[in-house]
């Protein structure tokens, strides 16, 4: 009698919640660690002893290193393995944050923000693909709709957190507190998140194809070029752009080895980052668009804040509590655009997003000195609206055409663009806020000539109160005219602010008619499938 053959026992089925809890605490963290250190600033400043041009490096750093991984999380997790790039950038990660509240000066703050980022750069890349693979086809607007969560509240809630704990503990626990939850998801990845055995069965196959011919020259073309790259956009307006030889140098290396890296991975045997993707429409229009329209999302996100704090003299926890009913919008909304997505066209519930976003932005060019958080609720609530609607729509439409096995290729290209993007809609519009602040205070000033019967009512007034004090003549004057002066410089700033959110209302308006040129799968998004592209290299 021949012996009974063992049969494995079939793995279970992952939970798709408990997944998705799992690999969400490394990019919540992620993106919370790219905004909570601005509010830090001043403390950062005092514990190393730098400058305020100086301490900027530290959130330099950290850009750096994440745009340099996300593209190549593909290569790495056929390497590797998916799951084990996960866990091992996170705790990098978690490494990186303990050693930041220890950093005893600024090199050491700097290098252990750059060791913080490469651990986050393959977590955002990670988790989408994660979930695109973990949820059924016409589940996958509910898929990214929770990756949107995190990606998008993460950077809405960092500032309030770091206030609140710099308000009232140290500095060093806004890294500190990174570690117990990054020791969490930790543990909860490597006991609920499975590898589909198909999907590491063809990474093993392309890994051996990648150890006999290992891209060397395009990785450090990527590494290279993108730096450089992020360099010019978070330094250039310190350095007056390109009136700096520095950033122009990064400028001419960045564009030459970025160009010799496209022209590397079209031409490699094997290369590092599959660019092949491109090559499928509807996954290049949407990685494209999504780049575009959050390159404004992240200017206009950056620009309130600011005013709130700067103008109306909100401090950063007030200002993050002021900005909060956004992000609870977005978490109300965003697993219904998941929903809508099953049964409405993506372009219209795009459309609509940019019109309410748009909307948005026009209202807040609106705000006065004497705005209040009244006031900034509504346009922030529209904000909130019209960013689940995009984003949502966006990272589902990019990806519906990708093969599974390609996932992480196309989410690695795809958070790079949109990092990017955001990127130089800050760069952009941070210098934009400089040059139309000098332009509003000269044509603000031009008006207050003596000669004026408002300007020398006003001015007899605040010396005659001065005056009053007990302060003489000379200097009531002198001090009046210092007051007047702050006043022009406030007044201008306010114009200098409501130009910019004309300006991004306006590039919305602009937008529109791009959508159109988005391409969608012929299928829809609720066939049930996802259409296979042959993008094998």
């Amino acid at each position: 009698m021949n012996p009974p053959v063992a049969v494995p026992a079939p793995r279970a089925v992952p939970n798709k919640w408990l997944v998705t809890l799992s690999v969400t605490f490394g990019t919540l963290m992620g993106a919370i660690d790219s905004s909570i250190v601005n509010v830090a600033m001043p403390q950062l400043r005092g514990a190393v002893g730098a400058t305020v041009q100086e301490i900027t490096w530290t959130t330099t750093g950290f850009v750096i290193a994440t745009v340099m991984v996300m593209p190549l999380t593909g290569f790495l997790g056929r390497l590797f393995g998916q799951k084990r790039v996960y866990l091992g950038c996170l705790l990098l990660f978690v490494a990186g944050s303990f050693l930041c509240g220890l950093a005893w000066n600024l090199p050491s703050l700097v290098f252990f923000r750059f060791i913080q980022g490469l651990g986050a750069g393959a977590l955002q890349p990670t988790e989408q693909a994660i979930l695109r693979q973990t949820f059924p086809p016409e589940e996958q607007g509910t898929a990214m709709a929770l990756f949107a969560m995190a990606v998008m509240v993460g950077p809405a809630i960092g500032p309030t957190l770091g206030g609140l704990i710099v308000d009232n503990l140290h500095w060093s626990w806004i890294f500190f507190i990174n570690v117990p939850v990054g020791i969490l998801g930790f543990f909860m990845v490597a006991r609920f998140v499975q590898e589909d055995e198909s999907l590491r069965s063809f990474a093993r196959a392309e890994a051996e194809r990648q150890r006999k011919n290992m891209d060397w020259a395009g990785i450090i073309l990527l590494c290279v070029g993108l730096a450089s790259l992020q360099f010019l956009l978070e330094e250039g307006q310190s350095h007056d752009w390109f009136e700096s030889p520095l950033i122009a140098a990064c400028a001419l290396v960045s564009a030459t080895c970025l160009a010799a890296f496209m022209i590397r991975e079209m031409t490699a045997e094997v290369p590092a980052v599959n660019l092949r993707l491109f090559k499928d429409p509807v996954f290049a229009s949407g990685t494209v668009f999504n780049a575009l329209v959050f390159s404004i999302l992240m200017a206009s996100m950056f620009l309130l804040p600011l005013f709130m704090q700067e103008l109306l003299g909100f401090t950063a926890t007030q200002s993050g509590l002021a900005l909060m009913p956004r992000t609870l919008v977005m978490m109300v909304m965003m697993p219904i655009v998941g929903r809508l997505y099953r049964k409405v066209p993506p372009r219209v519930l795009i459309l609509v997003g940019v019109v309410i976003t748009g909307l948005g932005a026009f209202q807040m060019s609106h705000f006065s000195l004497s705005t209040g958080t009244q006031n900034v609720i509504g346009a922030i609530a529209l904000q909130g609206i019209g960013f689940s609607l995009l984003f949502v729509p966006l990272s589902t439409v990019a990806l519906s055409r990708v093969p599974r096995e390609r996932m992480t290729d196309a989410t690695g290209l795809n958070s790079l663009l949109r990092q990017v993007g955001g990127s130089i809609g800050l760069a952009i519009f941070a210098t934009l806020l400089s040059r139309f602040t000098v332009h509003s205070t000269a044509s603000v000033a031009a008006h207050l000539t003596p000669d004026r019967l408002e300007v020398a009512t006003r001015m007899a007034a605040m010396q005659k109160a001065l005056g009053g004090t007990g302060m003489d003549a000379v200097s009531s004057q002198a001090l009046a005219l210092r007051m007047m002066s702050g006043t022009v410089a406030r007044q201008a700033a306010v114009l200098a602010f409501d130009k910019l959110f004309v300006l991004a209302a306006l590039l919305f308006v602009v937008v529109l008619p791009l959508v159109f040129l988005l391409k969608a799968p012929k299928s829809g998004p609720a066939s049930g499938e996802t259409p296979h592209i042959d993008v094998e290299i």
